[in-house]
Order: C-alpha cells, then sequence, then structure tokens
C-alpha cells in the first residue's frame, strides 16, 4: 500500500510538472537579415549572383529582406534576379514589383528557408520613384521588406500604411530594408513608438566600401512579441553591393 501511494505521488508531481512546462510561453529563435544587393552589382563594377549569394550563405538567415532587384529587364538581360539568388542559396523566393523598368519589373523581394503561409503587398509614397511594403507571414511571425522613398516627406507618409498594414497581425511582426533614413532623422524616432530597434545604429551599413552612415534596419513591433534577447552586427562585405547587410538574432515568446 505504501509503495502505492509513492507511486501515486510521483505521478502527481509529474503531472503538475508537465502542466507546468506546457504551460509556459514557447520561446521562438531566428536569425533576422536585409540586404540591399543593387542587383548584384558590386563596387567593383562587376555583377556576380554567386557572389551576392554566397554573403547571404556566410550568414545563413532564417529569412532575408532583399532590396533593389530587377525582375527580366532589359538592364539585367532578362535575368529574374531574386530567382538567382534563391537558386544559389536554397530559399524560397517571395517577389514585389516597385515600378514597371527596362521591359520588365524593378522592386523587393524576401528569401526564406520556410514556404511563407501568406503575402501580402502594398504600395508606398515615393515621388522620385513609386515604392512597396512586401509582408511574408510565417507560422511564427511575419517579416516586412522595405525599401522607403528618399524623400524625407515621403517616408514619414510611409508610416501610417507601415502601421495600419503590421496591426492586421496578431503575432509578432518584423521589419527590415534600407529605410533611407539616418537615425537622427524624425522617421526614426516616430517609428520606435510601435516598434524596438533591433539593429545596432553606430554600426554603419553605406557605402560598402567605407561606411560612415546608418541606413539600412531591422525591427521588431512591441506588440505580440516579449522580445527576450538579441544581438546584431553588420556584416563585412565592402564589395559586393553598395550597401553591407544587417543580421540579428532574435529570440522572443
Amino acid at each position: 500500500m505504501e509503495d502505492m501511494k509513492n507511486i501515486s505521488a510521483a505521478l502527481a508531481i509529474l503531472f503538475f510538472v508537465g502542466c507546468f512546462w506546457a504551460c509556459q510561453p514557447k520561446v521562438n529563435e531566428a536569425r533576422f537579415m536585409s540586404y540591399n544587393v543593387k542587383n548584384g552589382f558590386g563596387m567593383d563594377d562587376s555583377t556576380a549572383y554567386a557572389r551576392t549569394a554566397s554573403v547571404i550563405l556566410k550568414e545563413n538567415p532564417d529569412v532575408v529582406a532583399i532590396q533593389e532587384l530587377d525582375s527580366v529587364t532589359g538592364r539585367s538581360h532578362g535575368v529574374y534576379v531574386l530567382g538567382e539568388l534563391a537558386k544559389e542559396t536554397n530559399m524560397y523566393d517571395t517577389y514585389a514589383p516597385a515600378i514597371d523598368y527596362d521591359g520588365g519589373k524593378y522592386g523587393i523581394g524576401i528569401l526564406s528557408k520556410k514556404k511563407p503561409v501568406q503575402v501580402y503587398r502594398r504600395a508606398l509614397p515615393g515621388r522620385e520613384e513609386a515604392r512597396t511594403m512586401l509582408l511574408v507571414e510565417f507560422p511564427n511571425y511575419v517579416y516586412v521588406c522595405m525599401h522607403l522613398s528618399l524623400t524625407e516627406e515621403d517616408a514619414l507618409a510611409s508610416l501610417p500604411i507601415i502601421r495600419e498594414e503590421t496591426a492586421r497581425f496578431q503575432k509578432p511582426v518584423f521589419i527590415a530594408g534600407d529605410w533611407n533614413v539616418t537615425p537622427n532623422m524624425p522617421f526614426i524616432k516616430d517609428i520606435q513608438q510601435e516598434f524596438t530597434l533591433l539593429t545596432d545604429t553606430t554600426q554603419f551599413t553605406f557605402p560598402a566600401d567605407t561606411p560612415n552612415c546608418t541606413i539600412d534596419y531591422i525591427a521588431a513591433r512591441k506588440v505580440g512579441a516579449e522580445l527576450v534577447e538579441y544581438a546584431a552586427h553588420v556584416t563585412e562585405a565592402p564589395v559586393e553591393s553598395d550597401h553591407r547587410p544587417v543580421v540579428v538574432d532574435v529570440t522572443w515568446k
């Protein structure tokens, strides 16, 4: 009888321990990257998609926001540039054209290790060049690529759209891209009302050969995710494009 009591007590403890751990928030982790690849055109005035892809492969990200991508343009000799990078990295490609250009399209994209659950696209202001926003949903988070206008007023006018589009999701949202604004500009101050900057703004990203400013970012929406820890760095890539990529390792609940 005493043995039965001991067994029952042990089973009860195991049950409650199991319930305790089952009730704890699941911890997620991912490596995020953002890279303005300039169509694979490097600082040495040569185009090499395999070289561009090697920068991505070296970092081994789960998902990459990519800016400045031709799709079957005359300039790129009919090549779908994001598709070439997808082949080289063995990742899924998702494209968002911003403008018609030279017989094809020009825009942004996302490469991901996992196949997206859903994809959304939204136009953004850009008086010198139309801009776009690409939102790619995965089971545990949403990753957003943006290449914002060079005109500060248009970048600021993008904020309500960014807020509206990211608010549709209950799950964590991470935004990334070449935002064409430096850390001291109003856009960065305003975006931090809803988002936490994950990248280190003291690590410069442009120009790639001798970087002297930061215009590339990754950020997390404050609602929807409890950040456990994160660490950021800028990839050493002085020739492959005119930007250096930013990378963030993130753990969240």
